[in-house]
């Protein structure tokens, strides 16, 4: 493989996903994907469950080891290093280095129960960056604030609404200023009266020049927030391109008969 994946020095937050494999057992569950997100796009990946989309996700930050192919970010491979012509994994401490550059928010909040909601945002910038504790706690005030839950700092989990969580947890992505935040069905365990609170706060951090990767099953919301979006099914990516070609004029029979079983309710909501 080529290790001329040289970004230029302007960029943040280039992702280049090449030919990327990845099996469970016997079973491929995704056959060479190849993506690009440019720094400050974004890419929203929809499509039918188990067509693979969680699990490009997790291939950016590592979370699943590729089978084949290779991940960049900024012309960094992700998770490995070139010896020779091999990929070789780099050591656990690398890999959760190169993961503070990467935000993820998950399905089900994984907060930390046992602290506040500032506790939360804060533990990351310490423990893993080395920020002295005040100085944390100051810049998650902000995020806090930012997610229009400053009011909450010092509530714990339990005491917050499904859609307060979901915004903590955004709150606790960013304390580490990642180049990327990767977002897997950020909405899909909320009650839907709270499924606007969070995707309002999504629509604002599209605007701020990171960098975000989002797979979510909100199709009215994908056509407003990203600059891409890529329908992938069985593994694959069948069809990418602006929002506007693919939510009305697909070229894909497989796209086409997805959107119309899911488009019209998503859009009439």
């Amino acid at each position: 493989m080529s290790t001329t994946l040289e970004a230029p020095a302007a960029t943040r937050g280039l992702v280049e996903i090449t030919k990327v494999r990845k099996f469970f057992g016997p079973t491929e569950v995704l056959k060479g994907i190849s993506l690009t997100v440019e720094p400050g796009g974004v890419a929203v990946i929809v499509g039918p469950s188990g067509s693979g989309k969680s699990t490009l996700l997790r291939t950016i930050n590592h979370l699943e080891k590729v089978d084949g192919g290779f991940i960049a970010i900024d012309g960094q491979l992700v998770g490995y290093r070139v010896k020779g012509n091999k990929l070789h994994e780099l050591p656990e401490r690398d890999i959760l280095k190169q993961r503070t550059e990467i935000g993820m928010v998950f399905q089900n909040f994984n907060l930390f129960p046992h602290l506040t909601a500032l506790e939360n945002v804060a533990e990351a910038p310490v423990v893993a960056q080395g920020r002295s504790k005040s100085e944390a706690r100051e810049r998650g005030l902000e995020l806090l604030d930012r997610v229009g839950l400053r009011d909450r700092a010092d509530a714990y989990p339990r005491q917050l609404s499904g859609g307060q969580q979901q915004r903590v947890a955004i709150a606790r992505a960013l304390a580490l200023d990642p180049k990327i935040l990767l977002f897997d069905e950020p909405t899909s365990a909320l009650d839907p009266e709270l499924v606007n609170e969070v995707l309002d706060v999504i629509r604002e951090l599209a605007k701020s020049g990171t960098t975000l990767v989002i797979v979510t099953h909100e199709m009215g919301f994908a056509r407003d927030v990203a600059d891409t979006v890529v329908f992938m099914d069985q593994g694959q990516i069948v069809e990418q391109g602006k929002p506007q070609d693919i939510f009305t004029n697909p070229r894909e029979v497989r796209t086409r008969s997805f959107f119309s079983k899911v488009i019209e309710p998503a859009f009439n909501i």
